[in-house]
């Protein structure tokens, strides 16, 4: 697999144990197979960047993909509830993390590799208005398709850590990077705001009703 990190440094060996602590999946060094997007990344505004790239081989690789049918949305949010500060901003919330907590965890933590959604600041928005059943499930579903962030690539053991190198670095103009990421994410909060306009439909799943009918892993109505 060819993966791309968006930084203001060039990264010539990622280093086990760097990284935020409070990270979607925790620490770990995140990549993305999309090559614009990196580019995107390693900017700010008035701040050029790198856009390193990368060669992993996943031969024996243990990786926790959460967009595999075999999991849910729900996988996903809770994953973001233990290494991320939700909003919460009742006891229903608070009923509801120990909820997903309790009947969604995964063993992600034995992964060498985890593949899923980057929940950057509008998509983290989503999972916390979802938290606080003000979307549904279905919204939440649609609204991580919004801004077409894809999927990120997250090494997370030393085993990874060894298995990836460096091929080269390519600098990221702030001049071009910077506006299209901000189109990116401006868009994207413009067309959630729509979203949440939309009448209500009757059968949509909203966190109240999951927590009700206890719903689990199992029920296929999660499998949007």
């Amino acid at each position: 697999m060819t993966l791309y990190h968006g930084s203001e440094f060039i990264i010539e060996r990622p280093i086990l144990g760097k990284g935020k602590l409070h990270n979607d999946y925790g620490r770990g060094f995140y990549c993305t197979e999309h090559k614009p997007l990196a580019f995107e990344w390693a900017v700010d505004q008035n701040r050029n960047g790198y856009c390193n790239e990368y060669s992993i081989d996943l031969d024996n690789m243990n990786i926790l993909r959460l967009n595999d049918s075999r999991y849910s949305i729900l996988h996903w949010i809770t994953v973001l509830l233990e290494n991320r500060t939700f909003d919460v901003q009742s006891d229903f919330a608070r009923e509801a993390v120990e909820y997903l907590k309790t009947n969604f965890q995964l063993p992600y933590m034995e992964a060498d590799i985890i593949i899923g959604y980057r929940a950057d600041d509008s998509y983290f928005s989503y999972a916390s208005d979802f938290i606080n059943n003000s979307i549904s499930l279905q919204t939440l579903s649609k609204a991580m398709k919004l801004g077409c962030l894809g999927e990120q690539v997250v090494l997370k053991s030393e085993r990874a850590f060894s298995k990836i190198e460096f091929i080269g670095a390519e600098e990221a103009e702030s001049a071009v990077w910077y506006n299209a990421k901000k189109e990116r994410d401006t868009s994207a909060r413009s067309r959630y705001r729509e979203m949440r306009k939309e009448s209500w439909t009757k059968g949509n799943l909203y966190m109240m009703s999951l927590m009700n009918e206890e719903v689990g892993p199992e029920d296929e109505r999660l499998r949007l």
